[in-house]
């Protein structure tokens, strides 16, 4: 029986669930309804309430990171930190390679530009669109950040289809009690490390506001890798009284990155910090302007409107990487110059509209709550790529002839969706929900292949529901079982069928995606000791992409190639247990010392084709992370400890290829410490991550900052310094 069947079946059959669900009336006092608005949570990480600014979150596996809770270095973003605490994050580390904003992924999925996720700030999307071009090239510096919320794949019905499911970075906020207040923070740190984080904000009678401006510049780990960016956003909000307000937002980046290229396996053995190319450079300007209206007619109604213009470029120069990362980037004796670079641009433009409406209603003596809304979004973009670039060394987007490519995207997405929760006595909740998704793309412009041009004019239609079903059972007041099951999609929009800065070759019949996810989980807390969430989970994922080497046979030389793979099943175990000894021990105590373990088995198989049996690449089987925090009123210090097993490359599970965007991904441990001591409005923070100085990679890839392998960054320490006013 197909899924979706099996979900209209358990909806159609509440009504007789319901009935059967008997309850005392003699026994049973009614009670007004209490709102839950905060988060429960110990030193750092919790949980979703049931509702939460008109958007259902009962029944789906949840956390919240804390983020001025943490000990970390966010001066880097580092993720393994930050996030590290979420069972069975994968976390691609390419801060070597070009990149800080470091990809994740979940249960397997790949992490690449966390391209599984669907990525926001402040509930609204920031990736360029979130079905044509999914990557993430933006994110909020974490000093700016007041927590982070993460749904897993079940977010699809009220956010969208991802498999990965939602991560979303919550600005802080400006201070109630104060017109004005200035933050500044000051990093140092290994590798010319030097970040300046400046934010105000500040409330006068109906009108509240806060920005922040940040400049961040590194030398780098590896040669040819020194980058520098500049982070701003503004927000502004007005009550015009206790039932409506209105707020603006806007967010800018603007860097410029040089990239030192992949390695082979035999570079990567010999030393991390080879780097074979001086010639790469990336640019990745962002602009994000939102606009949003909260509206509540009544204490059990409420509704919100935002939209959203995000406009973006990206620009590439780097050496042609035929031959792939082996391939010698020298002065051409014939010439006396180097070989032209290869440049492309990306012209990304995206208008999103969302909006929710949520009330709250009574069935008999239970409350039941029902959220829903529509989403419509256009995108539109242009990719240049193949043009013939300079000789020379510096940043020089200039270009002699035309383009090899030159295309134009759009995606129109429109989508309405709806859950319920329907309260089953005081204990038991079911939420149904419903997606309906359509799709119109389209392509036009030119392709050059063996000096033949192509013209692209091409449209495709796509409509498909999604179902899911979540249910909830509280057995005390901090403790529930949670368990859910949803469909997601990924479709294949034009824009993917033609990769931008990609060494492999790409199957031009790529088909959509299509599967579900499932969880059945235990979670809660224990008095202000303990923190648990332990469950397992299973993800059918349905005409996986991915890539495989294959052989030439007119050369005799590999390939990448770029393709449906096949099916494959991601099932496995996540687990989060975190237990404060000294506040067992006095729950009164001034001081806390806590261990926490974040771990997550995955067994990720290819269920069907050629490779049936074989793992999915780059999925991990076990990722275990454990940490001991102590911590009082102005100090705090935590040393983690990251454990993740080994992967492999590409599907064919090979351990060594001539090709190194397959291959060996071995298993790596690394510690890291960071520490706090704050001071009334003082704070110094200071650490260091990769104590051992291991030498490790966590992707191998047949994109930039590519192709090949990309050594992560060894030892490193950094000191900061904070202050309010």
């Amino acid at each position: 029986m197909k899924l979706e069947n099996i979900l209209l079946a358990t909806v159609i059959a509440f009504p007789f669930i319901a009935s059967a669900q008997k309850t005392d009336s003699i026994k049973t006092q009614n009670l007004e309804d209490v709102e839950i608005v905060g988060f429960k949570n110990v030193r750092g990480i919790g949980h979703m309430p049931d509702v939460k600014n008109g958007i259902i979150y009962a029944g789906k596996k949840t956390e919240v990171i804390i983020v001025d809770s943490l000990d970390a270095n966010d001066a880097i973003n580092n993720t393994r930190q930050i996030l590290g605490r979420i069972p069975g994050l994968n976390i691609v580390e390419t801060e070597t390679g070009g990149f800080t904003a470091n990809g994740i992924g979940t249960r397997g999925l790949n992490p690449v530009q966390s391209i599984e996720m669907n990525t926001r700030q402040d509930g609204y999307n920031i990736s360029a669109d979130i079905y044509g071009y999914n990557e993430s090239y933006y994110i909020p510096p974490m000093e700016a950040v007041q927590r982070i919320e993460m749904v897993r794949g079940a977010a699809s019905l009220q956010f969208g289809a991802q498999f990965g499911g939602l991560v979303n970075y919550v600005i802080k906020d400006a201070p109630t009690n104060k017109p004005f207040e200035f933050t500044t923070s000051q990093t140092m740190g290994s590798y010319g490390l030097f970040n300046s984080f400046n934010s105000i904000g500040g409330t006068y009678k109906k009108f509240s506001y806060y920005g922040f401006l940040q400049y961040r510049a590194i030398q780098g780990y590896r040669p040819n890798s020194e980058q520098w960016q500049v982070s701003g956003f503004g927000k502004m909000q007005y009550n015009f009284s206790k039932k409506l307000s209105a707020g603006l937002e806007y967010s800018l980046l603007r860097n410029q990155i040089k990239m030192p290229g992949g390695l082979t396996d035999s570079l990567f053995n010999i030393s991390s910090k080879i780097s074979t190319r001086a010639r790469n450079w990336l640019k990745s300007p962002w602009n994000i302007l939102s606009a949003h209206i909260d509206f509540e007619p009544s204490k059990n109604t409420t509704i919100n409107f935002k939209t959203t213009y995000l406009f973006a470029q990206r620009s590439l120069v780097w050496r042609n990487e035929d031959g792939g990362p082996g391939a010698i980037d020298g002065i051409d004796t014939a010439t006396n110059a180097f070989v032209p670079r290869e440049v492309g641009n990306e012209y990304m433009h995206n208008i999103a509209n969302e909006l929710r409406f949520s009330h709250k209603y009574h069935i008999g003596n239970q409350t039941s709550t029902l959220a829903g809304g529509i989403r419509a979004a256009y995108a539109w973009f242009t990719r240049q790529g193949g043009g013939e670039g300079t000789t020379g060394s510096d940043f020089n987007l200039s270009i002699t002839g035309d383009w090899g490519y030159n295309l134009n995207f759009t995606t129109t997405n429109i989508a309405p969706f709806v859950e319920n929760i329907f309260r089953l006595g005081n204990k038991l909740s079911i939420t149904p929900g419903f997606r309906l998704e359509y799709l119109h793309s389209t392509a036009k412009g030119y392709k050059t292949t063996d000096d033949i041009r192509q013209t692209a004019n091409e449209n495709r239609n796509r409509t498909f529901p999604l179902f899911g079903l979540g249910i909830q059972y509280n057995i005390t007041n901090n403790t529930n079982i949670y368990g859910n099951i949803t469909q997601a999609y990924r479709p294949i929009d034009y824009s993917q069928l033609e990769p931008f800065g990609t060494a492999s070759k790409i199957d031009p019949n790529l088909k959509d995606a299509y599967g579900f996810n499932s969880d059945l989980g235990y979670r809660g807390t224990i008095k202000n000791y303990l923190n648990f969430d332990i469950g397992g989970f299973y993800l059918a994922y349905n005409n996986k992409i991915g890539v495989v080497v294959l052989t030439d046979p007119s050369t005799g030389n590999p390939y990448s190639y770029r393709t449906n793979i096949a099916n494959s099943v991601n099932k496995g175990i996540e687990s989060y247990i975190e237990f404060n000894l000294l506040k067992y021990l006095n729950t009164i105590s001034k001081y806390g010392l806590s261990i926490f373990n974040s771990f997550a088995y995955v067994d990720a198989k290819y269920t069907s084709g050629e490779y049936k049996g074989n793992r999915v690449e780059a999925a991990a089987k076990t990722i275990n992370r454990v940490g001991l925090i102590f911590n009082n009123n102005n100090f705090s210090a935590t040393f983690q400890v990251n454990s993740v097993g080994d992967a492999y490359g590409d599907a064919s599970n090979a351990k060594v290829s001539e090709d190194p965007i397959a291959g060996y991904i071995p298993a790596y441990t690394v510690l890291d410490f960071s520490a706090t001591y704050k001071i009334k409005n003082y704070a110094i923070q200071f650490g260091a991550n990769n104590l051992t100085n291991k030498s490790y990679f966590t992707l191998r890839t047949d994109e930039y900052p590519g192709p090949g392998i990309i050594p992560s960054t060894g030892r490193s320490f950094y000191l900061g310094f904070t202050a309010k006013f």
